[in-house]
């Protein structure tokens, strides 16, 4: 089950990709342990914090049609790498800025950052995989989840020994600006496609079978935004853990997802993307209630790690089959399904801090279980690639 990682991990292009993909994964993972230093420095309450965070995924949801057009452009190589460093010296703003709109306006740079970047990088996975004969999705999304769980951990430590904000967030930001360089020529390496002008470079509206998994999508990226954005608020307002634990349910989260990630290579040809799907969506469904139901520093990390677990192989599935819809051009299927499901991003925050303002953050964040077995259903029904 483990030979596939041998392969990723001596393979030079598997490994650089993946080194781009922990390096975007470090930077949310810090960001999403400061958030509840962002909400206490602007006294913020929990309907306003959801509103700030739609600043990201709107501006990434925004320019995420023009994905495709600066890949055909510039070449995903050269527009993973560049992307990446704009969203290293975009992540030092939010945390650092003295005024909110300054704080709102540093999300959306992160945004269209992850916007261009997230659409390169997974477009360079499936040219490995269709140049060399090897499966590196999942592991690759494995990588990020691997640097999100480093990330949000290095930032709870750090929280705890009260080191500064600004000194942290230019550590992070100088460290990736690096992977940035000394990736970029072996990523630079991978071998362009040409494209046909039949293929096209455009945007495209999605078919039955592409809204199938943009319906599945937008389940697992609400889950995955709800983690990701309330985790951290979540230990603090609701389990009272001190500064050291702050962080550690979303790194839970991102370790047992980076876990799940780094088999799902092997494990979705076994038992195929169906019940990978279907099972995931029903322990990610089990964990949520566990957090919610025992709002204690450990369960809610075990909670919070089931989540990741089930949440896991979503994206390299869904990634993977938009990227191979017949008849798209290439990045398009993807491009047009990130379009669409990045709405899970955007509402999600924003409606999760709504409900929590209204009722509660337990009741609002139980709620996502209800759309954890939403995906489960529909994923038995899908067409996937």
């Amino acid at each position: 089950m483990t030979t596939h990682l041998k392969t990723y991990f001596t393979h030079s292009r598997s490994l650089a990709i993946g080194a781009i993909f922990a390096s975007v994964g470090f930077l949310f993972g810090n960001w999403v342990t400061w958030i509840p230093y962002v909400k206490q420095k602007f006294a913020l309450d929990d309907a306003e914090l959801g509103l700030l965070l739609l600043s990201l995924p709107f501006a990434s949801t925004l320019t995420n049609p023009l994905s495709t057009v600066i890949i055909n452009r510039f070449g995903m190589r050269a527009t993973t790498i560049w992307g990446l460093a704009a969203m290293a010296v975009a992540y030092s703003l939010p945390v650092n800025v003295p005024y909110l709109w300054m704080t709102s306006a540093g999300l959306g740079l992160m945004g269209i950052g992850i916007a261009f970047t997230n659409v390169a990088m997974n477009t360079c996975v499936t040219s490995i995989e269709r140049q060399d004969g090897i499966y590196i999705m999942s592991t690759s999304h494995g990588m990020f989840s691997a640097g999100g769980m480093l990330g949000s951990a290095l930032a709870s430590v750090l929280m705890g020994l009260k080191i500064s904000p600004a000194l942290h967030i230019a550590g992070v930001s100088v460290f990736v600006l690096s992977v940035a360089i000394i990736a970029r020529p072996i990523v630079m390496s991978i071998h362009e496609e040409k494209r046909t002008n039949e293929e096209g470079a455009k945007f495209a509206w999605p078919n039955r079978v592409l809204m199938g998994m943009i319906a599945i999508s937008l389940c697992t990226n609400i889950t995955e935004g709800t983690m990701s954005d309330w985790t951290a608020v979540y230990m603090r307002d609701v389990v009272k853990s001190n500064d050291f634990f702050i962080g550690w349910g979303f790194a839970c989260y991102a370790l047992f997802m980076a876990s799940g990630r780094f088999i799902g290579d092997s494990l979705i040809p076994r038992y195929g993307s169906r019940k990978v799907l279907v099972a995931g969506g029903m322990l990610a469904a089990v964990g949520i209630m566990i957090a919610v139901l025992l709002p204690h520093t450990f369960t809610a990390i075990l909670g919070f790690g089931m989540v990741g677990a089930g949440v896991s192989c979503g994206a390299p599935i869904l990634y993977g089959s938009a990227a191979r819809v017949p008849g798209m051009a290439k990045g398009a299927g993807l491009a047009t399904m990130n379009t669409f499901s990045l709405a899970g991003f955007l509402a999600g925050p924003a409606i999760i801090g709504l409900v929590s303002n209204a009722l509660s953050l337990s009741f609002a964040i139980g709620l996502v279980a209800i759309l954890a077995l939403i995906w489960s259903f529909l994923s038995s029904r899908a067409n996937l690639y």
